[in-house]
């Protein structure tokens, strides 16, 4: 199950070892509603593996500043507190699947 980023538990979600994907959304983005089981679905698949986040920019604007979010959705892939790699768009689930294995 992913986990909802807020303020508040931001840095200790970011202090996890291993690696995060975080999903930078909105509820006023439809490609963020088209994305959105997918990562729904990622996030049971890599369950104990990975850690699936997801980041309303709207509620989170300076977590979303931090990572320098211009568009949405983004997924950022953060290794041990560094970030590795992101995306921009809707993707096809096979492809995030693939940058999940390649970074675990």
């Amino acid at each position: 199950m992913e986990t909802v980023i807020t303020s508040t538990n931001f840095q200790d979600i970011l202090a996890q070892p291993g690696l995060i994907v975080i999903d930078f959304w909105a509820t006023w983005c439809g490609p963020c509603r088209i994305l959105s089981p997918t990562v729904d679905e990622l996030a049971k698949e890599f369950e104990g593996r990975a850690t699936v986040a997801k980041c309303n920019v709207d509620d989170c604007e300076e977590i979303a500043a931090q990572f320098g979010i211009r568009n949405i959705p983004t997924l950022v892939f953060v290794k041990n507190g560094a970030v590795v790699d992101r995306t921009v768009g809707v993707l096809p689930k096979q492809e995030i699947a693939a940058k999940i294995q390649l970074y675990l």
